[in-house]
């Protein structure tokens, strides 16, 4: 079965429209200010309005409270909550009571011991998305970084995953063959310039990931 795709980070019609184009599962929108690829509530309506039907809907939120969750989830019509900050395993589940819908936690990568962290979160989490760590002060993801891959052996849980982190058109089918990753999750691997997505590259990404 070929690993299911996630194209972050969209901000664009023409970016989304590519997406859908190139048989992409899932594309994300990012709730977090200082990221080039924040959307606003308006602008994610807008988007959220164009996919609908087309493809599933993942909000990137960084540590968020539920009055911002509350606005998200209802302007982009969201499928799936990411939590990409340093929420607790209690926090994740109070966000996946409060709102109903899956929450992806996303979970920075680089030992063993990281990886392993997912055990704390079973349960609260409907899919781990294994990352590259991001040095401290650095945005907690988009940042073009990888980690070895082969740590991801270690995961031994139940829970559906995914793997993120430098993926991009050149190594996206080695990474899914070395680790086997149901999903692979990209953002600044299919753009030219931070937030700027590439239609080119996006649809790279998808063949090279198997999907066209």
């Amino acid at each position: 079965m070929p690993s299911e795709i996630k194209i972050c980070g969209i901000s664009s019609a023409l970016a989304l429209d590519a997406a859908i184009q190139a048989h992409a599962n899932y594309v994300g929108f990012v709730f977090f200010s200082k990221s080039p690829r924040n959307v606003t509530i308006r602008e994610v309506a807008i988007l959220a309005s164009r996919a609908h039907g087309h493809i599933a809907k993942v909000g990137l939120f960084v540590d968020p409270n539920d009055d911002l969750l509350r606005e998200a989830v209802t302007a982009g019509q969201l499928d799936a909550i990411q939590l990409h900050g340093s929420e607790t395993p209690e926090r994740t589940a109070q966000v996946k009571a409060a709102f109903g819908l899956p929450v992806w936690k996303a979970l920075p990568v680089s030992s063993p011991d990281d990886v392993n962290r997912a055990a704390k979160y079973q349960g609260a989490a409907d899919l781990f998305l294994f990352d590259a760590k991001t040095p401290k002060g650095a945005l907690p993801g988009g940042m073009g970084l990888s980690f070895d891959w082969s740590l991801l052996s270690a995961y031994r849980g139940q829970t559906p995953w995914g793997l993120a982190g430098g993926l991009n058109p050149g190594n996206v089918a080695d990474a899914i063959r070395l680790t086997g990753a149901p999903l692979v999750d990209t953002s600044s691997g299919v753009e030219s310039a931070p937030g700027i997505k590439d239609v080119d590259r996006i649809a790279a990404f998808c063949k090279a990931a198997g999907l066209i």
